[in-house]
């Protein structure tokens, strides 16, 4: 695969230069579907986000008939099955024209002439195969809209370029103290030792000159491996956003020398990748992660203990997820335990709850106190990637 300089400005319309980075991807066939993203043309970024939104509603094949069908039963069933994002992409219109319309014969032919012709459409390009299933050409296409998505989006937050300072990380651990200087973090601030110092020289007021900040010692290589939630509650627009985040982190940890992992869970796991540098491999399993049904985080880090390798290095797990785990016969304990034996062997334990409500946050801020980590509880999901990433940075 051909991916973009991070030094240059992504634009869809205007590519200004490209750099190819290691990996195996780099064939005609990705290629070809960059170029053409890229360039903006219209049937495949329409063909992607069809692609991509099947993907995250957990669709594993496209059935013209059955989805005209519910459509025109019940739209509001037909919503909660497909998703009105699908909906949207499959029949070229807005959930209020199809809920407003879907009863009309004259408008039921057309619609159902319009999901036909895509339906041919993704046939003739080899991205549905005889069976009307997803095929690799598929998962290709939609694992390079994914990259650019994010990689756009990286750009306009001023994440992509970012270098840490290994020497004296930001992020690292408190060490020792040190005057505040231009570029320190106000959130460094050591206000116990500030405030004594103006005390100590009689100021009233705070000044500039008063200001201490924790010195940070960088912990040297990091390896992550990400936890993603991949139960039926995650589907759509959450799973989505947490592949966009999955794939920021990626995208920065490699940059960064460091290595990545993923495991995908649902009742069991789904995926898993083991610490790797390989950005094209993780990007291709994240673009393929669909939800499933339970939750079982307590195998997940488990797993995760036997995935890392048996090296000097910062290992932590990050765990996204919006629910309470509800596999086992006491869900909640095993997790504590499981929790309890990562840290045990060496792994911090971060938590990433979504929208948790409060039984779940209460379980999130115990596996935050036994593993170490951090809890993020997230309303927002536009700024996941963002989370992600300041957690990283914690690290390193």
């Amino acid at each position: 695969m051909i991916f973009p300089d991070v030094q240059t400005k992504l634009d869809l319309d205007k590519i200004e230069k490209i750099e190819e980075l290691t990996g195996d991807l780099a064939k005609s066939e990705e290629q070809k579907f960059m170029s053409s993203l890229m360039e903006g043309d219209k049937e495949d970024i329409d063909d992607s986000k069809l692609i991509q939104e099947s993907i995250n509603q957990g669709l594993n094949s496209f059935t013209p008939d059955a989805i005209f069908e519910n459509l025109i039963k019940d739209y509001k069933t037909a919503k909660n099955i497909f998703g009105p994002t699908f909906l949207k992409y499959i029949t070229d219109d807005e959930e209020a024209t199809l809920e407003r319309n879907i009863k009309i014969p004259e408008y039921q032919r057309k619609v159902k002439k319009i999901i036909e012709e895509k339906i041919d459409r993704l046939k003739e390009k080899k991205l549905i195969d005889k069976e009307l299933r997803l095929t690799e050409k598929a998962f290709s296409l939609a694992s390079i809209k994914l990259y650019l998505d994010e990689l756009n989006v990286m750009r306009s937050k001023g994440i992509v370029g970012y270098r840490i300072n290994r020497k004296e990380s930001h992020y690292g651990a408190q060490k020792d103290y040190k005057d505040f200087k231009k570029g320190d973090r106000y959130k460094d601030i050591a206000l116990k030792r500030t405030i004594k110092k103006s005390l100590r020289r009689g100021h009233k007021i705070i000044s500039k000159d008063d200001l201490s900040v924790f010195e940070r010692e960088a912990r040297g290589k990091v390896y992550i491996i990400y936890a993603l939630d991949a139960s039926g509650s995650m589907k759509g627009n959450k799973i989505d956003l947490c592949k966009k985040a999955g794939v920021a982190l990626a995208y920065q940890a490699i940059n960064e020398n460091d290595k990545i992992g993923l495991l995908i869970f649902g009742s069991n796991i789904t995926t898993e990748v083991k610490p790797t540098s390989d950005f094209e491999h993780i990007l291709r399993e994240i673009s393929r992660i669909s939800p499933k049904r339970e939750t079982d985080i307590a195998g997940t880090i488990l797993r995760s203990v036997e995935l890392f390798p048996d090296e000097d290095v910062t290992k932590h797990l990050i765990i996204i997820t919006d629910g309470m785990p509800t596999v086992g016969k006491d869900p909640g304990q095993e997790t504590i335990n499981a929790t309890s034996i990562a840290r045990y062997s060496g792994i911090t334990v971060s938590v990433i709850g979504i929208n948790l409500k409060s039984e779940g946050d209460d379980l999130a801020r115990q596996i935050t106190e036994v593993g170490e980590g951090n809890l993020y509880i997230v309303r927002n999901l536009e700024n996941l990637d963002m989370i992600i990433l300041d957690d990283y940075y914690s690290l390193t």
